[in-house]
């Protein structure tokens, strides 16, 4: 029996929030650095050079790392309010949600970022070449793989005993 088989209810809770608020630490770091490039490229002459569509892509990408970083901090706010009112569950259930719907707007920034630097270095295409794969990828990794591990999770995860000359040929 695992240590978290010998979890109470509220121990688990406490747990999984920790958890939470610890994978929230990552996020706010993409989220920051973004956030700081964003508000100084408005600062420079070639941003004054734009067209009106860039400075528009540049505004949404902000506005999107803005509602981001509302969405992945919020969970670290609702702690510290109600923690203490045994409100661990309400917190758990909101900030997955919050939390999910701020990686989107992550990526969506990060995308549009991304994007607006390949029209402006190489043109228009190049922009939603880049923006289809960028979104794509995010797309993939952050949801359509943890969907298809979740539904694949029956698989036996102990380690296997085949004999190290045998491991080649059982892979």
């Amino acid at each position: 029996m695992s240590g978290r088989d010998e979890e109470t209810p509220n121990q688990r809770l406490a747990r999984n929030v920790n958890e939470l608020l610890g994978e929230l630490r990552v996020a706010q770091a993409g989220v920051q650095i973004l956030f700081g490039f964003l508000l100084t490229v408005v600062f420079t002459s070639e941003f004054r050079a734009a067209s009106g569509f860039e400075k528009a892509v540049h505004l949404a990408a902000v506005l999107l790392a803005v509602v981001s970083t509302a969405l992945l901090s919020s969970p670290a706010a609702w702690h510290r309010i109600l923690f203490r009112a045994g409100r661990r569950d309400d917190i758990l259930r909101a900030g997955n949600r919050a939390v999910l719907a701020g990686l989107v707007c992550l990526a969506a920034a990060i995308t549009a970022t991304v994007s607006l630097i390949a029209k402006v270095v190489y043109g228009p295409i190049a922009m939603a070449v880049v923006a289809g794969l960028v979104g794509l990828t995010f797309a993939v990794l952050w949801f359509v793989v943890p969907n298809f591990l979740a539904n694949h999770s029956v698989r036996d995860t102990r380690p296997s005993r085949v004999p190290p000359s045998d491991s080649a040929a059982a892979e």
